[in-house]
C-alpha cells in the first residue's frame, strides 16, 4: 500500500478524455482524467457521474442549464440525466463512479475509451 499522487499520476500522460483509473473503492473507480474541448452529449441509465475538479474549469451542459465548476468544486449529474462536458482549457478532473462503467454512456463513438489501469 501506498499514497498516490496526483500530481505525479497527471504528469504521466497528455491524452484528452481518457480516463485512468487511479485506485478501487469497494466497487467503484477511482479515476482521474485531463480534458479539453467539449465531450459528447450522452447519460448512464444505471448510475450517478461524480465530477470532482482538481485543475482548471469545466462546464457540464444539461439540457436545462450548466454548472460551472472551478478547482475543488464538485457536482454530481443524477443517473439518466443527459450531460456534456466542455473545458475551454485544459482541466484535470476526477471522477468516481461504480467500476466499469463507460465515459460516453449511451452515446458510444469515436471518444469511447479504455481505461487506463494505473494502480
Amino acid at each position: 500500500m501506498s499514497a498516490v499522487s496526483l500530481h505525479d499520476t497527471f504528469a504521466q500522460f497528455t491524452e484528452q478524455w481518457s480516463p485512468k483509473k487511479i485506485a478501487t473503492l469497494n466497487d467503484y473507480d477511482i479515476k482521474i482524467v485531463k480534458v479539453e474541448g467539449e465531450f459528447v452529449w450522452h447519460s448512464h441509465a444505471d448510475t450517478d457521474e461524480l465530477f470532482l475538479v482538481l485543475k482548471g474549469h469545466l462546464r457540464i451542459q444539461l439540457r436545462d442549464g450548466e454548472v460551472a465548476l472551478g478547482p475543488g468544486e464538485l457536482f454530481v449529474v443524477p443517473r439518466g440525466v443527459e450531460h456534456c462536458p466542455i473545458a475551454d482549457e485544459e482541466a484535470e478532473v476526477m471522477l468516481i463512479e461504480p467500476a466499469g462503467v463507460v465515459n460516453t454512456g449511451d452515446a458510444g463513438g469515436p471518444l469511447t475509451a479504455v481505461v487506463d489501469d494505473l494502480t
